[in-house]
């Protein structure tokens, strides 16, 4: 069975204009999730706003399932956070006909329950408008001058919408457990799901990788399926006309890349052509996930980077803010900058 290795996948920027350390501290990676609606204040269904550091999400809902005396499937969240780091996001618990627990009986040294809420549905997975993340680069080192442009031009023009080395796995094992797993290899329901997702981000990844070597990552090809910003709608175009141009330029949609599963192809021509290449040379990857009902999608190539701004507070430390979409990752980044 062939062995699947995560490659450096090309820069939009030129590479890395310096080098340092991105999570000395849990402080130095500090993630806000924001939510995608406002709760309604009533209902069976308990939202909290919970601070963590150094505890990762799925303890997190174990630890409010056994507090507050609920089966574990009646805890949600809306997305994973990074163990090591500051991270504010948000869980529901399912209390039908209940009132609330104390919930400042549940806080630890490591956890904060900042706000609860009541609202009438459960949360749902990926149900955010975005993350704000707050950074700190320390034992930096580099040309600041580069740092600074290159800052600029993500700003100006976005970044490639990569899926992190972490949807990957240790060394990026989780492709190839992926592999295994298509040619029968037993795998549990949960390590399922993280495999799947690892061949579907892998493939993206590739197509992303290959537009971005034609240097149409953020350019309009015939028969290219657009997505609009901070929206997961779509739309399909043979040629591209004169609003669509301006609407890819003005950063208003962005090109997409598939997310790949059963279903029709849902971009033509150009477009269909480069995706096909990557489909065709990863059959094993791509036929697995068909044969998995995995659902193909898409994704967005690009994503803007909104409200980012940086200060270098010494010669060796860069901090930087941003927001991201839900669904985008800060690695992505920091890669363009931080080797």
């Amino acid at each position: 069975m062939q062995n699947i290795e995560i490659p450096i996948w090309p820069y939009v920027y030129g590479g890395p204009s310096g080098s340092g350390k991105i999570r000395s501290l849990p402080e130095d990676f500090i993630v806000k999730e924001n939510l995608s609606f406002e709760p309604s204040g009533t209902g069976e269904h308990a939202f909290l706003q919970i601070e963590k550091k150094g505890e990762n999400t799925e303890y997190v809902a174990r630890q409010l399932s056994r507090f507050a005396n609920v089966r574990q499937r009646d805890v949600s969240y809306a997305g994973l956070k990074d163990r090591y780091a500051v991270t504010t996001q948000w869980f529901s618990v399912w209390l039908p006909g209940k009132t609330d627990p104390d919930w400042t009986q549940f806080e630890s040294d490591n956890i904060k329950v900042l706000h609860s809420v009541r609202h009438a549905r459960k949360l749902k997975r990926g149900v955010l408008s975005g993350n704000s993340f707050k950074l700190t680069i320390r034992d930096w080192q580099g040309d600041q001058a580069k740092t600074c442009q290159q800052l600029e031009q993500i700003k100006t023009d976005g970044i490639a919408n990569y899926f992190g080395s972490q949807r990957f796995g240790n060394e990026g094992q989780n492709v190839n457990k992926a592999l295994a797993m298509f040619n029968g290899a037993k795998v549990g329901r949960e390590q399922r799901s993280i495999y799947l997702s690892a061949a579907r981000s892998y493939l993206f990844n590739l197509i992303l990788a290959k537009r971005i070597t034609q240097n149409n990552w953020n350019q309009a090809l015939l028969g290219d399926t657009y997505q609009f910003d901070l929206s997961h709608s779509c739309f399909q175009s043979d040629q591209p006309d004169a609003e669509i141009i301006r609407r890819l330029a003005a950063k208003e949609i962005h090109p997409t890349g598939a997310l790949w599963g059963k279903g029709h192809a849902d971009v033509s021509a150009d477009a269909l052509d480069i995706e096909q290449v990557v489909i065709d040379a990863h059959e094993l990857l791509a036929q697995g996930l068909i044969t998995s009902a995995v659902d193909r999608d898409r994704r967005a190539l690009r994503v803007n980077v909104q409200d980012l701004h940086w200060q270098f507070i010494d010669d060796t430390t860069l901090a930087l803010s941003f927001t991201l979409a839900a669904g985008s990752y800060a690695t992505s980044v920091l890669r363009e900058i931080i080797e």
